[in-house]
């Protein structure tokens, strides 16, 4: 009921996006951090007090600039590399493996900050709006999270229509307020925050600040606006999500993402200033403060312009700004959830995460890599209880990390370009994608200095902890993959088809059944060279009269009995025939188990599952075959035939290729898929 029925593979095409869903789906991240991203300015010039707040408009300046030149630069990665991959298939290709899988962690990381913070920023906004919602902000988070996953397991298409509204709601929002503010401005009188009146207490040391810690204050007012870029790199990821022509629609989509983020970031860091919005991130440093300050929080940047502009906090536009804010700011994630399942699929194609991350689900979405960002997220949102202002230092490091490595492959790769090209044209455009590339890579270099030097100390060290760890996590699984690739290789396939020595069969017996004499039965049709039946002794009693009825029924047969002190069935089983593998390591050992199929969930519960153990224990015996000969039980029987359906959870394999699927037989009736 909650994600839909399954897609067949043939319905992957039609699940491609034109540029109208494209948008809210791959830059909802970056078109709501603006939301944010002015208060994290004010919140760090705040820490002096009022004084240095005139610093916020050369921080804001910088952020539109670098944001122009990010979005430039990522334009000419969407057309060299329309294949997905993005910054990771940038620097893999240009610089390396190494530097691509450094690429690939900070981005996961980042993308995992982006659900957490997004998520967190939006349920302030529902607070800013009822503020009696405080004591529930870390619940309402994880369930948003929740929310999220399932809207987005129902598949790409299907999250776009659901997230269009709110975000185009939430941008012709923002523009009417700026727009509105902006005339009230120039004709006056200009609009009022409702915390223009509150002075604010410098935190301790702050107070008079000069010469190099003066600059380290705007500097980190400024990383703390660069929140504004993230997201940015994801439309470069998703590429081959987008309509022919792919390229192009992905590179308008970015040009309108670029223009549409720095028209409402540079609205609302003017109208911040001209209000005078005074916000702190202690709500006991505002002088004439009239609430209580331990429990009672200060209402968002945007909530305060909102309320100065149209009228005050109980008016229609500003509960219209808070919904839509509070609405886009929660699904931003998407851009998040879009983006890690994607790069997770790649890197698991690449074999540095595990296989299962490449599989699409029922909804041809990348489930498995959904529900584990879904998990990790709401795991951080949890240990934080749902605060911007402790997640926020964590966030944007691996962003700029990947922008500055992708900046520099961009370089290397039109130097490499430049070196074949002869056609003037041609040369005049590489040229100056080159020089954007190295503007970008400079320019995002020194941003994420700035970020290291004024976030580390904050709590960016853990996201650099985790990127690390991940690092070498992933280097890791790639590493057992190729040993595992190594170990299994054939060189030649006729020297591996070597025939053992001999077939020893073993079936094992409780009792003398219908099951039991079906694996005896099997057991010589297949004309092993030695075959016996193996029981273990538990009760001295029963294990006399299973002996006595073998040999009265004249089985051809030997029955071997195993004493059992303890009273253990595995343990013995296990013993015995590590005995055979050793006094015959030629022999292969066929081992012969009966079981029940039950027709009820329940049943199972009535019964040992001695023979799932057994098994568990015997895979794990070199030279030894296990083969399980089931008997199905009248309850299975008499169960009604359902046809077999796609269940949720099937096993299921990435995009169709050509060596997923055999060609159809003569007969007309297809094959079955490997691995279905």
């Amino acid at each position: 009921m909650l994600i839909g029925r399954a897609l067949p593979s043939e319905g992957l095409q039609e699940t491609l996006l034109p540029k109208r869903l494209a948008l809210p789906i791959f830059a909802s991240d970056p078109l709501s951090s603006v939301a944010y991203a002015t208060q994290e300015i004010l919140l760090v010039l705040t820490l002096g007090g009022l004084a240095y707040l005139h610093l916020a408009t050369w921080a804001a300046v910088a952020v539109v600039g670098l944001m122009a030149v990010v979005v430039l630069s990522y334009r000419q990665v969407v057309h060299a590399y329309p294949s997905g991959g993005g910054s990771y298939e940038v620097v893999s290709t240009n610089l390396g493996p190494s530097a691509g899988l450094v690429v690939a962690a900070s981005l996961l990381v980042d993308y995992v900050m982006t659900v957490a913070v997004s998520v967190a920023s939006g349920v302030d906004n529902i607070i800013s709006a009822i503020p009696s919602l405080n004591e529930y902000r870390t619940v309402m988070a994880v369930a948003f999270v929740a929310l999220l996953a399932t809207v987005n397991l129902r598949g790409l298409r299907e999250s776009g229509r659901a997230f269009a509204a709110p975000t185009y709601l939430f941008i012709a929002g923002v523009l009417i307020m700026c727009a509105t503010g902006v005339f009230r401005w120039i004709v006056g009188p200009a609009p009022v925050a409702e915390s223009a009146a509150y002075g604010i207490t410098p935190a301790p040391g702050d107070a008079h600040l000069a010469g190099l810690a003066l600059l380290m204050l705007g500097l980190r007012a400024f990383s703390s606006g660069c929140t504004a870029l993230t997201g940015v790199e994801a439309i470069s990821n998703g590429v081959p999500a987008f309509r022919k022509p792919k390229s192009t629609n992905a590179a308008t989509t970015m040009s309108a993402m670029g223009l549409t983020a720095i028209v409402m970031f540079s609205g609302i860091t003017a109208l911040a200033l001209v209000s005078d919005v005074h916000i702190t991130d202690d709500t006991c440093r505002l002088t004439g403060f009239t609430g209580d300050c331990e429990t009672t929080p200060q209402r968002t940047v945007i909530a305060q312009l909102a309320a100065a502009i149209f009228g005050g906090v109980h008016s229609v536009g500003f509960f219209y700004i808070q919904a839509a804010t509070a609405l886009v700011l929660v699904l931003a994630t998407n851009t998040a959830f879009n983006g890690f399942p994607l790069l997770a699929s790649i890197l698991a194609q690449h074999r540095y995460l595990p296989r299962q991350l490449h599989t699409r689900g029922d909804r041809l979405a990348f489930s498995n890599g959904i529900v584990a960002l879904a998990v990790v997220a709401a795991a951080l949102l949890w240990a934080f209880h749902a605060s911007v202002t402790s997640l926020i230092h964590l966030y944007i490091l691996g962003v700029f990390t990947s922008f500055t490595l992708s900046q520099t492959g961009m370089v290397r790769h039109w130097n490499r370009v430049l070196r074949t090209e002869d056609e003037p044209a041609r040369r005049r455009r590489h040229h100056t994608a080159r020089a954007i590339n190295t503007v970008g890579a400079v320019v995002t270099g020194l941003v994420l200095v700035i970020v290291l030097l004024t976030k580390f100390t904050q709590g960016a060290y853990l996201a650099v902890i985790a990127a690390v760890l991940l690092w070498l996590m992933m280097r890791s699984i790639r590493r057992h993959y190729d040993n595992t690739a190594a170990e299994l290789a054939v060189a030649d396939p006729r020297d591996e088809l070597v025939l053992p020595s001999r077939v020893h069969a073993v079936v094992l017996v409780s009792k003398i059944h219908k099951p039991t004499l079906r694996a005896v039965a099997y057991a010589r049709a297949s004309r092993p060279d030695i075959l016996e039946a193996l029981t273990v002794d538990v009760d001295r009693d029963e294990a006399q009269e299973l002996q006595a009825r073998w040999d009265a029924a004249g089985f051809e047969v030997p029955l071997k009995m195993l004493a059992s002190p303890y009273r253990e069935v595995t343990r013995p089983v296990v013993e015995y025939v590590r005995s055979i593998t050793r006094t015959s390591p030629r022999d292969v050992i066929s081992v012969f188990i009966p079981e029940y199929v039950v027709g009820h969930w329940w049943e199972n519960l009535l019964h040992n599952q001695s023979a799932l153990w057994l098994k568990s224990r015997l895979l794990f015996v070199p030279g030894v075959m296990v083969i399980s000969v089931p008997w199905q039980l009248s309850s299975y029987e008499r169960r009604p035939y359902r046809p077999t359906r796609r269940a949720p959870g099937s096993v299921r394999r990435g995009e169709p290729s050509t060596t997923d699927w055999p060609k159809k037989d003569p007969s007309g009736r297809g094959a079955t898929p490997r691995g279905r």
